[in-house]
């Protein structure tokens, strides 16, 4: 017998190394924004889910600051006990009022947000269907649940109505579970078309905002508005940490869902409600996304221009996205290292994306309302030759 129960963490690692997804954190050394300094050199940024650039802005960074004056650096306890504070209220109240739903609920993480409400609102006796492509905290609130989970084809909406018909009506309930915009190939579900079977096989929708809000939407609330499907019945989880620039996450909808989740969602119960300079830099930015939709304006025509150019005009092989997310598929891990490596040396940071996060190797390309048109020329002469 091994005598150091521990040994087997070593070897797990050197197979990870062997298989090329060994990770380590690269530290940023600068304010957020469409160029960062990393490991001494600056980079034109298309790694980042700051869609805005509301990371930077001031006056996150004066609201946070004023919070962090009056209220501490903490909450200091969960919100249920010593952790409320008006902020986490009026943050609510602000995101009801983006999503025109009743109520909302935030949460210190939009990872705690998932696993809360799908492990709540469905448990033993009951059934999730789930996106192939869904984001990891969707499919570990799914196993976290214990509900019966089976994964339909990435937005095929026959094969989700053959399971619904094969096995909804063995148990007392369902959730459909999907992204609105998925997070490796930026494309967006089929939201309408979802609802009207979960309306046919009498189902929950849960759809995850997190890569929606801010950037999609005639007011920024995401695909659930800009598909037209605002004031339909589903729930909408989302995060604070992309578009909005700050941290955490939330769920909307209504307010009898809001309340109960209070009283049953674990991930809000027994953790430590979020800190006052997170929760008023949100705050900023959620007004911010409302009052200036020249943001979101600007992102999109860099969204038309970098595909008109790396897509129609020389016919790179980039995913053609509707949302600032673009993958450039690879064959291996080793290869995707490479190629990043390479964008590095020519002055673009763009992550290597390997397994297990995907099942295909990429490098993938997220685009943000704050790089110029020269920012975007560089990035598309970068990848012609790679």
């Amino acid at each position: 017998m091994n005598a150091d129960p521990y040994a087997w963490i070593e070897k797990s690692l050197d197979t990870i190394r062997r298989a090329d997804w060994y990770r380590s954190p690269q530290s940023i050394e600068s304010c957020p924004g469409p160029r960062v300094k990393l490991a001494g050199d600056w980079l034109i940024n298309f790694a980042s889910n700051d869609y805005l650039g509301l990371a930077g802005d001031d006056r996150l960074i004066q609201a946070a600051i004023s919070a962090t004056k009056e209220f501490g650096t903490g909450a200091t306890g969960s919100r249920l006990l010593s952790g409320h504070r008006d902020l986490h209220r009026q943050l609510e109240l602000a995101i009801a009022n983006l999503k025109q739903t009743e109520d909302a609920l935030v949460f210190s993480s939009g990872y705690l947000a998932n696993l809360g409400a799908i492990a709540s609102i469905v448990s033993k006796r009951d059934l999730i269907l789930s996106d192939k492509y869904n984001h990891s905290s969707l499919k570990n609130g799914a196993v976290l649940s214990g509900a019966q989970t089976v994964e339909y084809d990435h937005c095929n909406l026959e094969d989700l109505r053959s399971l619904l018909t094969e096995h909804r009506a063995s148990y007392r309930k369902c959730l459909i579970v999907t992204d609105s915009v998925f997070s490796m190939d930026g494309d967006l579900c089929p939201l309408p078309q979802l609802l009207a079977l979960a309306r046919q096989f009498n189902c929950m929708v849960l759809v995850d905002e997190a890569h929606a809000t801010g950037v999609f939407g005639a007011s920024g609330a995401g695909c659930v508005e800009h598909f037209g499907c605002t004031g339909e019945t589903l729930i909408q989880v989302g995060t604070l940490s992309k578009a909005l620039g700050s941290l955490g996450g939330y769920v909307a909808g209504a307010s009898a869902l809001i309340d109960f989740l209070r009283n049953r969602a674990p991930s809000w119960i027994y953790t430590t409600g979020l800190t006052p300079a997170d929760t008023a830099a949100a705050l900023e930015a959620v007004k911010i996304v409302q009052q200036e939709p020249d943001r979101r304006d600007r992102l999109q025509q860099n969204i038309k221009n970098f595909k008109d150019n790396a897509i129609s005009n020389y016919q790179l092989p980039v995913s053609n996205s509707d949302s600032p997310i673009f993958s450039f598929l690879l064959k291996d891990a080793a290869t995707a290292l490479a190629a990043s490596s390479k964008l590095k040396e020519m002055g673009i940071f763009a992550p290597a994306i390997r397994p297990p996060t995907v099942s295909v190797s990429r490098i993938r390309i997220s685009l943000m309302a704050t790089h110029d048109p020269a920012h975007l020329q560089q990035l598309v002469e970068a990848l012609r030759q790679i």
